[in-house]
């Protein structure tokens, strides 16, 4: 819910702060000319553009300018001190490799010494403004809630927490059924919206039951009547006893999901698929391009057979797609039904190297730039696992509603490899779920650098 003063902050900030930026390098600019360490005009603007444009990739990151990230104080504090980071890293960084060596480091200090001040002085005065619009301006929602009922109870914790709402509680003295016998609306609502008009309240938010859904135009007719706005909120957490989100069709059709699933969003697919073209290009371009050489000399060396292993694995929505991996084993017949164990005696010398220290896993970055797999996400399994394990372990197809991954959520807690237990799948599955449901792009970083770490320490069910 925003005020308008919430929603002019949130386009008055990206503008100052930019402004703001572009002011101290100007400062900084003629005050390290005054040191004799200047350059010509020709890369006095070369580097204010790049210097905006770094500002804007930095608070972007970390969303500083959303809704969400502009919505709390404490919030904006801490992702402008983040953007203010990332952009002494980036910029930092340009200028060192730039020609200008004595121009970066003379500048650099008197740039974000003033910019970090500064920042303080505006975000002070950022506080003391909300302080004084929120406790004495009244720059805030006055609402109440109609619906005694569990829907209405989690509304109001909501409104609770909210520091832009002021929030009066449950409008008293509601009758059960908001209509009379003779269809007319009780007397003791109209009452009520007449008090809540004389408390300054201008928004009941009304939580009701899908069966008392025809009372809904009695009610909004009556409130209006009074000036007051009724937004309606289906109560059906008596129905669903799962969590629950509600989306829109063609804005029109409201639509219930049990799952919440963040990358059924496009901008968060999009965001994924960046990271997985990008992470995967880079190792295939700096490491498989040099490593894979001495790792098919090393594999030939010691048995006959192909470099690479491929293998029919579930893919995303339960599509079979081909893996790779180097491969570890004498060539058998038993690689697509059977699991490699501990002393597995199928293990070549180099094999054994290669999957204690997950390079047996490299070739999957080829995988994951062709678009059949993603860095992080549910382990792909083999076809026949796959059939074996839906019909004894529940919703274990919900795992392959996400493409699957190099590494993810279950193997960085400890579940990877064999599985001989049933309840070691399970546990699998309750992680790759949790993922499902809670992914974000931040979330994909730390996976990855647990498993970096992991692989330093030496994971001990990886054989």
């Amino acid at each position: 819910m925003q005020t308008r003063y919430l929603y002019i902050l949130k386009y008055l900030l990206p503008v100052t702060d930019l402004l703001m930026v572009l002011a101290v390098y100007f400062f900084s600019y003629q005050f390290t000319s005054y040191l004799g360490k200047s350059v010509d005009a020709e890369l006095q603007w070369h580097y204010v553009v790049v210097c905006s444009l770094m500002w804007i990739v930095s608070t972007t990151s970390f969303g500083l300018y959303t809704e969400y990230g502009s919505r709390r104080i404490e919030r904006i504090y801490r992702g402008t001190w983040r953007s203010v980071l990332l952009h002494v890293i980036l910029f930092s960084v340009y200028l060192f490799f730039s020609k200008q060596n004595e121009f970066s480091r003379s500048f650099l200090v008197v740039f974000y010494g003033t910019l970090g001040i500064l920042f303080l002085v505006n975000r002070f005065i950022g506080t003391s403004f909300q302080f004084l619009l929120f406790n004495h301006l009244r720059g805030v929602k006055s609402v109440a809630i109609m619906g005694n009922n569990a829907t209405g109870t989690q509304l109001a914790t909501y409104f609770e927490k909210q520091k832009y709402i002021e929030f009066h509680g449950f409008i008293p003295d509601v009758p059960d059924h908001y209509l009379e016998r003779d269809g007319k609306l009780s007397s003791a609502v109209g009452r009520q919206f007449e008090l809540a008009v004389e408390k300054g309240i201008k928004d009941i938010y009304v939580t009701i039951a899908p069966e008392r859904m025809s009372d809904m135009l009695l009610l909004t007719e009556e409130a209006e009547r009074q000036c007051v706005r009724l937004k309606f909120i289906p109560d059906i957490s008596g129905a669903l006893l799962s969590p629950y989100t509600v989306s829109y069709l063609g804005n029109e059709f409201p639509v219930i999901s049990l799952r919440s699933e963040p990358l059924e969003k496009i901008h968060n697919r999009f965001k994924k698929r960046l990271i997985d073209v990008v992470f995967s290009g880079l190792i295939i371009l700096f490491v498989l391009s040099w490593l894979y050489p001495i790792i098919a000399f090393l594999i030939k060396l010691q048995s006959k057979g192909p470099v690479l292993f491929k293998q029919l694995r579930s893919g995303r929505d339960d599509e079979p797609f081909y893996c790779f991996k180097f491969r570890s084993m004498r060539m058998n017949a038993d690689s697509d039904k059977r699991q490699a164990s501990k002393d597995d005696d199928r293990i070549t010398p180099i094999g054994k190297f290669l999957r204690k220290s997950s390079l047996d896993e490299l070739p999957q970055f080829f995988n994951v730039f062709m678009g059949h797999m993603s860095v992080v996400g549910p382990r792909p399994h083999m076809l026949s696992h796959t059939e074996q394990y839906k019909g004894i372990v529940d919703q274990f197809m919900v795992r392959h509603f996400l493409k699957p991954g190099i590494t993810g959520w279950a193997q960085v807690n400890g579940y990877r490899g064999e599985t001989k237990e049933d309840y070691k799948m399970v546990k699998r599955v309750e992680h790759d779920i949790w993922y499902l449901e809670n992914w974000t792009a931040a979330l994909d970083v730390k996976i990855i650098f647990m498993t970096a770490i992991n692989m330093a320490k030496g994971e001990e069910n990886a054989f």
